[in-house]
């Protein structure tokens, strides 16, 4: 089956989990499959389970991976609910979670997430009411100067929610490219499409992904699960000092408060430790073949509890 999605880091992910030779690997993101193909076929005797909200990617991905029958279970739903439902937690070796979106959920113009599209949608879970028709046409304008300065970065974020509000009152915006093509010819950006962070700040707001993300990352720690290795691959800058932090929070032994003299707390907190100090990014190579993987980065826990 031909894959629609090229998963970003590859190799990296296949070398991260390739000392894991037997248990449960989940996959939190499956999307259209790419990588818990890859770690199918290189851990021959471990197992997957894989959850996604997207029904499509789920369906696809069925398909994809049905070769390896039982090995794989599948599960549908946001991440951070399903996660603490896993049946045979206590033999999860591995947690893989890719935070974005993928190749065909920008490429498909009824998705509402690319810049040509049709719609005006960006929903990764289709069953849920909040789109980003509401959230461009019917928001606040300080609550789209909130998302676009807090989820976008965007130097002009009070310019950016007032022409979308003034344009809206004479008519509604129905489609991700209108939007695109409103936003460029009104803002700057030396290198990216100016409507970028734009659909960036919309896209977080609709889908609550980093409160998503936050989510998975308490549920891991409240897991049930001893040597294992967690990877995530974020995209952007809010994602990926989340994870970071997260991970020197799981690190830390001392949880005593700062400026207490002598440790009180009996100095064993931690999970485990932190396997990348820097995050792993994509080769020039990888770049080159795959432009949309260039912002990813990789990081890695081992959660070893003593």
């Amino acid at each position: 089956m031909k894959a629609p999605h090229i998963p970003v880091l590859y190799d990296e992910v296949i070398e991260t989990f390739s000392a894991i030779t037997e248990g449960i690997i989940v996959d939190c993101t499956l999307g259209y499959g790419g990588h818990s193909e890859a770690l199918l076929r290189a851990n021959p005797n471990i197992e997957m389970i894989c959850i996604d909200q997207d029904i499509e990617a789920l369906t696809f991905s069925k398909v994809r991976l049905a070769s390896f029958g039982e090995r794989v279970t599948f599960m549908q739903g946001r991440f951070s609910d399903v996660i603490n439902t896993i049946p045979k937690s206590d033999k999860i070796k591995g947690i893989l979670a890719d935070i974005g979106v993928s190749s065909l959920q920008l490429d498909k113009l009824d998705r509402g997430f690319g810049f040509e599209a049709k719609t005006l949608d960006m929903r990764m879970d289709q069953t849920q009411t909040l789109s980003a028709y509401e959230v461009v046409n019917h928001y606040s304008k300080e609550a789209l100067e909130s998302i676009f300065k807090e989820y976008g970065e965007i130097r002009e974020w009070r310019k950016a929610a007032s022409i979308i509000v003034q344009k809206r009152t004479h008519k509604p915006f129905e489609s991700a490219k209108e939007l695109a093509d409103f936003i460029a010819k009104r803002l700057y950006s030396k290198k990216l499409h100016p409507a970028t962070l734009v659909f960036q700040a919309i896209r977080i707001e609709v889908n609550d992904e980093l409160g998503e993300l936050k989510r998975l990352l308490d549920s891991i720690q409240e897991l049930n699960i001893n040597k294992s290795r967690v990877a995530i691959i974020s995209f952007h800058s809010l994602e990926d000092r989340m994870v970071k932090n997260s991970f020197k929070t799981w690190a830390q032994s001392c949880i005593c408060p700062q400026g207490v003299m002598r440790c009180m707390c009996g100095n064993n907190h931690a999970h485990g430790e932190i396997v990348t100090r820097k995050p792993i990014i994509p080769t020039e190579k990888e770049i080159d073949a795959n432009p949309r993987s260039r912002s990813s980065k990789l990081r890695v826990f081992d959660i070893n509890r003593t």
